[in-house]
Protein backbone atom coordinates (compact mmCIF):
# COMPACT_ATOMS: atom_id res chain seq x y z
CA UNK A 1 0.00 0.00 0.00
CA UNK A 2 1.52 3.56 -0.69
CA UNK A 3 1.66 5.98 1.73
CA UNK A 4 -0.47 8.53 -0.40
CA UNK A 5 -3.87 5.82 -0.64
CA UNK A 6 -3.21 4.77 3.25
CA UNK A 7 -3.42 8.59 4.16
CA UNK A 8 -6.27 9.07 1.88
CA UNK A 9 -7.85 6.29 3.46
CA UNK A 10 -7.32 7.08 6.95
CA UNK A 11 -8.40 11.20 6.43
CA UNK A 12 -11.15 11.04 4.47
CA UNK A 13 -14.62 11.75 5.42
CA UNK A 14 -17.97 10.72 4.87
CA UNK A 15 -18.91 14.48 3.82
CA UNK A 16 -15.80 14.07 1.01
CA UNK A 17 -17.81 11.34 -0.85
CA UNK A 18 -20.51 11.99 -3.73
CA UNK A 19 -22.71 9.29 -2.16
CA UNK A 20 -25.01 9.91 -4.53
CA UNK A 21 -22.93 9.13 -7.49
CA UNK A 22 -21.84 5.96 -6.64
CA UNK A 23 -23.48 2.99 -7.24
CA UNK A 24 -24.64 0.23 -5.33
CA UNK A 25 -26.44 -3.37 -5.68
CA UNK A 26 -29.98 -1.74 -5.77
CA UNK A 27 -29.06 2.05 -6.76
CA UNK A 28 -27.03 4.74 -5.48
CA UNK A 29 -25.50 5.28 -1.94
CA UNK A 30 -27.34 8.38 -1.17
CA UNK A 31 -28.59 6.69 1.97
CA UNK A 32 -25.13 5.41 3.16
CA UNK A 33 -24.14 8.89 5.28
CA UNK A 34 -27.21 7.79 7.24
CA UNK A 35 -26.61 4.20 8.02
CA UNK A 36 -22.98 4.76 8.80
CA UNK A 37 -24.10 7.33 11.78
CA UNK A 38 -26.53 4.89 13.13
CA UNK A 39 -24.08 2.20 13.44
CA UNK A 40 -21.25 4.09 14.94
CA UNK A 41 -23.69 5.16 17.12
CA UNK A 42 -24.70 1.37 18.42
CA UNK A 43 -27.68 2.71 20.20
CA UNK A 44 -30.74 0.86 18.88
CA UNK A 45 -30.75 -2.76 17.82
CA UNK A 46 -33.57 -2.49 15.46
CA UNK A 47 -32.08 0.52 13.92
CA UNK A 48 -28.91 -0.85 13.47
CA UNK A 49 -30.10 -4.24 12.12
CA UNK A 50 -31.82 -2.11 9.19
CA UNK A 51 -29.07 0.52 8.29
CA UNK A 52 -26.45 -3.06 8.13
CA UNK A 53 -28.94 -4.83 6.35
CA UNK A 54 -28.67 -2.13 3.67
CA UNK A 55 -24.73 -1.59 3.45
CA UNK A 56 -24.26 -4.82 3.06
CA UNK A 57 -26.61 -5.78 1.06
CA UNK A 58 -25.97 -2.40 -1.30
CA UNK A 59 -22.18 -3.29 -1.13
CA UNK A 60 -22.01 -6.77 -1.83
CA UNK A 61 -24.23 -8.78 -4.03
CA UNK A 62 -23.38 -12.32 -5.42
CA UNK A 63 -19.84 -11.60 -5.15
CA UNK A 64 -20.00 -8.68 -7.19
CA UNK A 65 -18.45 -4.69 -5.89
CA UNK A 66 -19.95 -1.41 -6.74
CA UNK A 67 -18.65 2.03 -6.94
CA UNK A 68 -19.87 2.25 -3.22
CA UNK A 69 -18.06 -0.79 -1.91
CA UNK A 70 -14.59 0.90 -1.36
CA UNK A 71 -15.63 3.96 -0.11
CA UNK A 72 -17.93 2.25 2.28
CA UNK A 73 -15.32 -0.01 3.31
CA UNK A 74 -13.32 2.69 5.00
CA UNK A 75 -16.23 3.42 7.25
CA UNK A 76 -17.32 0.21 7.57
CA UNK A 77 -13.66 -0.74 8.67
CA UNK A 78 -13.76 2.72 11.24
CA UNK A 79 -17.38 1.53 12.77
CA UNK A 80 -15.76 -2.44 13.06
CA UNK A 81 -12.99 -0.96 15.16
CA UNK A 82 -15.35 1.28 17.14
CA UNK A 83 -17.74 -1.70 17.91
CA UNK A 84 -14.96 -3.91 19.03
CA UNK A 85 -13.82 -1.45 21.61
CA UNK A 86 -17.31 -1.30 22.79
CA UNK A 87 -18.06 -4.93 22.68
CA UNK A 88 -17.55 -5.79 25.86
CA UNK A 89 -19.86 -2.81 27.46
CA UNK A 90 -22.30 -2.40 24.63
CA UNK A 91 -24.44 -5.29 23.65
CA UNK A 92 -25.37 -3.88 20.18
CA UNK A 93 -21.61 -3.06 19.48
CA UNK A 94 -21.12 -6.57 20.61
CA UNK A 95 -23.49 -8.16 17.87
CA UNK A 96 -21.95 -5.30 15.48
CA UNK A 97 -18.62 -6.74 15.94
CA UNK A 98 -20.07 -9.90 15.11
CA UNK A 99 -21.93 -9.42 12.21
CA UNK A 100 -19.21 -7.32 10.72
CA UNK A 101 -16.62 -9.51 10.87
CA UNK A 102 -18.21 -12.03 8.73
CA UNK A 103 -19.09 -9.40 6.40
CA UNK A 104 -15.67 -8.70 6.48
CA UNK A 105 -14.46 -12.35 5.50
CA UNK A 106 -17.10 -11.88 2.37
CA UNK A 107 -15.13 -9.09 0.97
CA UNK A 108 -12.18 -10.47 1.71
CA UNK A 109 -13.22 -13.93 0.09
CA UNK A 110 -14.74 -12.27 -3.42
CA UNK A 111 -11.66 -9.31 -3.61
CA UNK A 112 -9.21 -12.43 -3.77
CA UNK A 113 -11.42 -14.56 -5.75
CA UNK A 114 -11.48 -12.28 -7.99
CA UNK A 115 -8.00 -11.41 -7.61
CA UNK A 116 -6.98 -14.81 -8.98
CA UNK A 117 -8.61 -13.92 -11.94
CA UNK A 118 -7.11 -12.06 -15.23
CA UNK A 119 -8.27 -8.30 -14.59
CA UNK A 120 -7.12 -5.08 -15.49
CA UNK A 121 -4.60 -3.39 -12.93
CA UNK A 122 -6.03 -0.54 -10.82
CA UNK A 123 -6.25 2.78 -10.68
CA UNK A 124 -3.29 4.42 -9.32
CA UNK A 125 -4.75 6.21 -6.58
CA UNK A 126 -7.98 5.52 -4.57
CA UNK A 127 -8.93 9.14 -4.73
CA UNK A 128 -8.97 8.56 -8.88
CA UNK A 129 -12.33 6.58 -8.24
CA UNK A 130 -13.56 10.40 -7.48
CA UNK A 131 -12.79 11.66 -11.03
CA UNK A 132 -15.81 13.38 -12.76
CA UNK A 133 -15.62 10.84 -15.77
CA UNK A 134 -16.09 8.08 -13.53
CA UNK A 135 -19.08 9.21 -11.45
CA UNK A 136 -23.08 8.89 -12.57
CA UNK A 137 -25.02 11.88 -13.19
CA UNK A 138 -25.94 14.16 -10.39
CA UNK A 139 -29.64 14.01 -10.33
CA UNK A 140 -30.65 9.83 -9.91
CA UNK A 141 -33.31 8.79 -12.83
CA UNK A 142 -33.70 5.03 -12.67
CA UNK A 143 -34.33 4.64 -15.98
CA UNK A 144 -31.81 6.06 -17.09
CA UNK A 145 -29.00 4.08 -14.68
CA UNK A 146 -30.61 1.20 -16.34
CA UNK A 147 -30.07 2.05 -19.56
CA UNK A 148 -26.39 3.29 -18.94
CA UNK A 149 -26.18 -0.59 -17.25
CA UNK A 150 -26.96 -2.03 -20.90
CA UNK A 151 -24.08 -0.02 -22.31
CA UNK A 152 -20.91 -2.71 -22.90
CA UNK A 153 -18.47 -0.94 -20.70
CA UNK A 154 -20.91 0.02 -18.04
CA UNK A 155 -17.32 0.32 -16.03
CA UNK A 156 -13.75 0.69 -17.57
CA UNK A 157 -11.62 -2.59 -16.40
CA UNK A 158 -9.47 -0.83 -14.75
CA UNK A 159 -12.20 1.11 -12.51
CA UNK A 160 -14.37 -2.26 -12.16
CA UNK A 161 -11.14 -3.90 -10.50
CA UNK A 162 -10.25 -0.75 -8.62
CA UNK A 163 -13.75 -1.89 -6.42
CA UNK A 164 -12.25 -4.89 -5.51
CA UNK A 165 -8.16 -3.65 -5.03
CA UNK A 166 -9.61 -0.43 -2.74
CA UNK A 167 -12.18 -2.56 -0.83
CA UNK A 168 -9.45 -4.63 0.44
CA UNK A 169 -7.16 -1.76 1.10
CA UNK A 170 -9.56 -0.36 2.92
CA UNK A 171 -9.38 -2.83 5.60
CA UNK A 172 -5.79 -3.21 4.90
CA UNK A 173 -5.25 0.23 6.39
CA UNK A 174 -6.53 -0.42 9.47
CA UNK A 175 -4.49 -3.89 10.12
CA UNK A 176 -2.66 -2.94 12.75
CA UNK A 177 -5.80 -1.61 14.39
CA UNK A 178 -7.01 -5.01 14.17
CA UNK A 179 -4.17 -6.92 15.54
CA UNK A 180 -3.92 -4.44 18.46
CA UNK A 181 -7.94 -6.08 19.42
CA UNK A 182 -7.64 -8.09 22.59
CA UNK A 183 -11.32 -9.65 22.43
CA UNK A 184 -11.04 -13.61 23.42
CA UNK A 185 -14.05 -13.44 22.23
CA UNK A 186 -13.96 -12.60 18.48
CA UNK A 187 -10.27 -13.67 18.54
CA UNK A 188 -10.65 -16.79 16.04
CA UNK A 189 -12.90 -14.44 13.37
CA UNK A 190 -10.31 -11.97 13.51
CA UNK A 191 -7.52 -13.96 13.17
CA UNK A 192 -9.04 -15.47 10.12
CA UNK A 193 -9.64 -12.05 8.70
CA UNK A 194 -5.34 -11.45 9.46
CA UNK A 195 -4.49 -14.38 7.93
CA UNK A 196 -6.56 -13.39 4.18
CA UNK A 197 -6.16 -9.57 4.64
Amino acid sequence: MTEENKTYILNITVADVPWHRLTTAYGRGTDFPTHFKTLWEMNDLNAVKSALYALTTNMEHQSTFWHGTPFGMIFMSRILIEALNKSEQNPIANFLADELLDFFNCILQCYHDGDEMEHADPLPFFSDMLKEEYLWSEEYDEEEDEMRYEEDEVFPDDLFYSFYYYSWQAILAYRSALEKEVSEKFAPKITAILAVL
